[in-house]
């Protein structure tokens, strides 16, 4: 039986640019850019309450530095939210999942997390 010249082969693998995973350091900086920017603060006064320099922070929102867990845990204290919290918001945000819905109680905004 002779090859049919008109059938396709199809390659093993796409020949199109392969598709980069986000990496977990850039969506731990969108999480926490977008927490902090929700409380209307700049990155001098988080770094400051964190005792993180401007520059670093700046660099850690921007996805590229990886934090220690002990920065992370400053920053998220600064930020007035746990290390857990962040992680879960991180996690969705990578997924692509809706990650926080805010409820206004008062001057200060409440964050919950998203059923």
């Amino acid at each position: 039986m002779s090859p049919d010249k008109s059938a396709k082969v199809l390659p093993l693998r796409p020949r199109d640019p392969v598709v980069r995973e986000p990496l977990m350091r850039e969506g731990l900086g969108r999480v926490l850019r977008r927490l902090r920017r929700e409380q209307g603060r700049t990155l001098d006064e988080v770094g400051a309450q964190a005792r993180v320099s401007m520059p670093y922070l700046s660099e850690i929102e921007r996805g590229r530095k990886e934090a220690s867990s002990e920065v992370l845990a400053a920053v998220c204290g600064a930020l007035d939210i746990t290390p857990s919290t962040l992680l879960i918001l991180t996690g969705r945000e990578l997924a692509g999942a809706p990650g926080i819905r805010r409820a206004s109680r008062g001057p200060a905004p409440v964050t919950m997390m998203a059923a």
